[in-house]
């Protein structure tokens, strides 16, 4: 399957698994979705559970927590990731609150799907990488899959989970394909996964940075290098256990991002390593590589000049094992 086929895949299981999961969104209906996820779905389930809405993304996610606090389970579509800009009372305010606030009496089993990062020459406004956003709010899980096999397994545990759930799909991963299982398999929250073994560095990489960090580590390998690549696949909560172990085999850490630098998710990976028992196995200083300070350009060699790519992953990679 695609990615986007796997997601279609999750959807409809999970509706037909549960009659409380419903989902809403801008132009998932009948179109099919911005990005084409959806489908025909709608042809499945119907309108009732697949309904489109107005353009107010904080009306849209209002209407999910109040939802997901009456018993249902819905997922809202935001367009963009860069929308939830629109709705982030809602979504930081109520949904991540709510459950704390009412000390546990209910629960808001909200899942927000939210298109991410660049490369599809849609600009500033619609390529951010918010995942660092979301990540510093109590009471949200962040999950990010980077294969289509995930997409669909950490979708439908996320449906499952009594928690607020942002999804955040990397727009470019939508047309890649890979297995799939058919059943509706979960792939757990919280749970990291090793992609590659090695000896000489451990490369740590989210969202369309993981298969970028593959290809570095076959050009790593053919230089003699051989690193391991690590997916933590949730963000929150995060498995620090296997990043930890990693580096202490390791000794060296190269934290991979396509967000902006400052005040990154890596930021915070990089902290918890270097409090760690970890620290004292480094060889290298921890090392991180990330986005440009700047709003993504429109024009589409400055785009990819502004993110990491496989040849700067290798680059910063094979100048850590050399100089350390």
């Amino acid at each position: 399957m695609t990615y986007s086929e796997a997601i279609r895949s999750a959807l409809g299981q999970a509706m037909d698994e549960d009659p409380t999961v419903f989902m809403m969104g801008e132009d998932i209906g009948v179109y099919g979705g911005a990005f084409g996820v959806t489908g025909e779905l709608i042809k499945k389930v119907g309108k009732e559970r697949l309904r489109d809405t107005t353009i107010s993304e904080l009306g849209t996610v209002g209407a999910g927590v109040g939802a997901a606090m009456t018993g249902m389970k819905p997922i809202v579509e935001i367009q963009f990731s860069d929308f939830t800009a629109q709705a982030m009372d809602q979504i930081a305010n109520q949904a991540a609150k709510i459950h704390f606030m009412l000390g546990g009496a209910v629960n808001v089993p909200l899942v927000i799907r939210a298109p991410g990062g660049s490369g599809t020459g849609a600009a500033a406004q619609h390529s951010q990488s918010l995942e660092a956003w979301f990540a510093h709010i109590p009471g949200l899980k962040v999950v990010m899959p980077s294969t289509p096999a995930e997409a669909k397994g950490l979708l439908l545990s996320a449906i499952d989970d009594p928690n607020p759930v942002i999804v955040i799909e990397h727009k470019l991963l939508y047309r890649t394909s890979g297995p799939v299982p058919v059943a509706a398999e979960r792939t757990p929250l919280g749970v990291a996964k090793v992609r590659r073994h090695g000896s000489d560095i451990t490369i740590l990489a989210t969202g369309i940075e993981v298969s970028r960090a593959l290809e570095a580590a076959e050009e790593l390998a053919a230089a003699g290098i051989e690193a391991t690549v690590i997916d933590p696949r949730t963000l929150k909560p995060l498995d620090e256990e296997t990043i930890l172990k990693s580096v202490m085999e390791t000794g060296r850490v190269l934290l991979v991002q396509e967000a902006v630098r400052t005040l990154g998710f890596m930021s915070e990976v990089a902290a918890i390593i270097s409090e760690s028992e970890a620290f004292v196995h480094l060889r290298a200083p921890i090392k991180r590589l990330a986005g440009l300070d700047i709003p993504i350009p429109y024009a589409p060699q400055l785009e990819k000049a502004s993110v990491p790519q496989t040849d700067d992953i290798v680059k910063a990679a094979l100048q850590m094992v050399k100089e350390w």
